[in-house]
C-alpha cells in the first residue's frame, strides 16, 4: 500500500474557538498521539489536501507519513486515523486523530468486501444477499489493501459464500469465524395470491331478497 504525505504543523492554542478559526482559515485541526510519543501533539493540517489524500478510499485504512513541523522543526510519524469527526448534517470534516504505527508490527483492520459479476442463480430468477460487507484481519500495515473482490458468478440459488472461501490477499489473516456467510443467493420471495372478492357492501343474500311490492309473500 502507498504512504501518503501529508505536512502538519504544530497548534499551541486549544478549545472550541481555536478550532473554528483554523477551519475558518482552511484547515482541519488534528492531534498526534501514539506508544512512541512522549505526550499528543495538537495540530493543524490544510483541509482541501487532506480531503484530496483520501480519494474515495476507507479513511481507517491508509497509511499517512504525517510531517510535522514545530519551532523550525520537522519530524515524521508513520500514523494512521484513530478517529474522524464530520459534521451531522453538512458531512464536512471537523477533527482528526492521527495514531502512530510500527511498520514492522501487526494491526487489526477491516476490508472491503466487494461483490463481482452475476451468480447464476440470479440468472434464474433468484436474489443475492450480501451479508458481510467488511472482513476483519490481522496485518502488517504494508499489506494493507483498499478492498478484495470476490467472484460470485458460480452461486446457484440456495448456495451461500463464506468467510473460508475467500482467497486473501498475501500477508493477510482473518479474525472471522470461517463459517460466516459472505453472500447467499436465495430463491425469490412468492407473496401470497390475494383473496377472492368479498360480496359487495349492502348486497343481501336470496333469503332477503324482494319477493313482492311490499317486500311480504303473496
Amino acid at each position: 500500500m502507498d504512504i501518503i504525505q501529508i505536512d502538519a504543523k504544530e497548534r499551541n492554542r486549544k478549545g472550541k474557538g481555536a478550532s473554528r478559526r483554523i477551519r475558518s482559515s482552511g484547515g482541519l485541526p488534528a492531534v498526534f498521539y501514539g506508544p512512541g510519543a512522549e505526550h499528543s501533539i495538537m495540530l493543524s493540517i490544510d483541509y482541501k489536501g487532506f480531503v484530496l489524500s483520501l480519494k474515495g478510499r476507507p479513511a481507517e485504512n491508509i497509511i499517512f507519513d504525517l510531517r510535522i513541523e514545530s519551532n523550525g522543526r520537522s519530524q515524521s510519524k508513520q500514523v494512521m486515523i484513530k478517529e474522524l469527526q464530520r459534521d451531522p448534517v453538512t458531512r464536512d470534516y471537523l477533527h482528526v486523530d492521527f495514531c502512530e504505527i510500527s511498520m514492522g508490527k501487526e494491526i487489526e483492520a477491516s476490508i472491503l468486501l466487494q461483490l463481482v459479476n452475476t451468480p447464476i442463480g440470479v440468472t434464474k430468477g433468484g436474489l443475492l444477499e450480501h451479508t458481510r460487507r467488511e472482513l476483519s484481519v490481522w496485518c502488517l500495515p504494508r499489506d494493507l489493501v483498499d478492498g478484495i473482490e470476490i467472484d460470485v458468478s458460480g452461486l446457484d440459488i440456495g448456495d451461500s459464500l463464506h468467510v473460508s472461501d475467500i482467497a486473501l490477499p498475501p500477508g493477510l489473516r482473518s479474525t472471522e469465524n470461517e463459517d460466516l456467510a459472505v453472500a447467499t443467493v436465495v430463491a425469490p420471495t412468492i407473496s401470497a395470491e390475494a383473496e377472492g372478492p368479498e360480496a359487495e357492501e349492502g348486497v343481501e343474500g336470496p333469503e332477503s331478497e324482494e319477493t313482492g311490492g311490499d317486500g311480504k309473500s303473496p
